[in-house]
C-alpha cells in the first residue's frame, strides 16, 4: 500500500520523475478545459439549453452565491480562482471512483501547492482592492505591535490549509484501502461513497476558508492572528 502518488512512479530519467501525482493532477485539469471547452461551445441564452449546460450553472450561481455571501461584494472577480480550487479538489476526489486513479490531493506536495496559490492570491487581491499602501499598514493594526502575530498568521494558516487537506484526504484513502484488503466486497463500497461524501467536504472548506482569507484581505479591518 502507498501512502502517497508520489510514491507511484511511472517514468523516470535521473532525478527527473513522472510519478502518479503528476498524472492525475494534469488528468484532472484536461477534464476540466475539456469539459469546459465542451459545454461551453454552444451556449444558449434562450429556454431550450442543453443539460450539461444547465449543470454548469447551477454549479457556477451556487459558487457565486457561496463568495458573496462570505462577504466579497463582487464575486465574479474572485469566481475563476476560487472556482478552479473547489472544481479541482472536487474532480480530483471523484476520480477515486475509478481503478486505479490515484488523487493528487493525498500528496502533500500538492495540497501544499493550492495551499500556495492561496497564500499568493491573498495579498494580490487585497492589494487590488485596498491598494498597495493601505494593504501593508493593516498588518499593522490595531497597534505595530501586530506586525509579527499578523505576519505569523498568514504563514501558518497557509501550512494548516495544506497540512488539513492532505491529512483528511490520505486518511480516507488509506482506510479504504485496509477495508478493501480485508473484507473486498459490500463493506469497502460503502466506505468509497463515504469517501467521495469526504472528499467533496474537504473541497468546500478548502474553498470556503480560502474565501474568507481573501475577504479578510480585501477588507479595511485585518483580522488578528486568533481569527486563523
Amino acid at each position: 500500500m502507498n501512502l502517497s502518488p508520489d510514491q507511484i512512479i511511472f517514468w523516470q530519467l535521473g532525478f527527473i520523475k513522472l510519478n502518479a501525482t503528476i498524472v492525475s493532477t494534469w488528468a484532472v485539469i484536461l477534464v476540466l478545459v475539456l469539459s469546459s471547452m465542451l459545454i461551453t461551445r454552444k451556449l444558449s441564452t434562450n429556454l431550450h439549453r442543453s443539460r450539461w449546460q444547465n449543470i454548469l450553472e447551477v454549479v457556477v450561481i451556487n459558487i457565486s452565491k457561496q463568495i458573496e455571501d462570505v462577504g466579497l461584494k463582487h464575486p465574479h472577480h474572485y469566481l475563476a480562482f476560487l472556482g478552479s480550487l473547489f472544481l479541482f479538489i472536487a474532480i480530483s476526489a471523484l476520480g477515486t471512483v475509478f481503478p486505479g486513479f490515484e488523487p493528487a490531493t493525498g500528496s502533500l506536495s500538492t495540497t501544499a501547492a493550492l495551499a500556495l496559490c492561496v497564500f499568493i492570491a491573498v495579498p494580490l487581491y487585497g492589494i487590488r482592492e485596498q491598494g498597495l499602501a493601505s494593504y501593508l499598514a493593516s498588518y499593522t493594526k490595531p497597534t505595530f505591535i501586530m506586525l509579527p502575530f499578523n505576519i505569523i498568521s498568514e504563514i501558518s494558516r497557509t501550512l494548516a490549509l495544506a497540512v488539513r487537506l492532505f491529512g483528511n484526504m490520505m486518511s480516507g484513502a488509506m482506510i479504504i484501502a485496509i477495508l478493501v484488503s480485508i473484507t473486498p466486497f459490500l463493506f469497502p463500497i460503502v466506505m468509497t461513497l463515504l469517501g467521495l461524501l469526504t472528499g467533496i467536504v474537504q473541497a468546500y472548506i478548502f474553498f470556503i476558508l480560502a474565501t474568507v482569507y481573501i475577504a479578510a484581505a480585501t477588507s479595511t479591518i485585518k483580522p488578528t492572528a486568533k481569527g486563523s
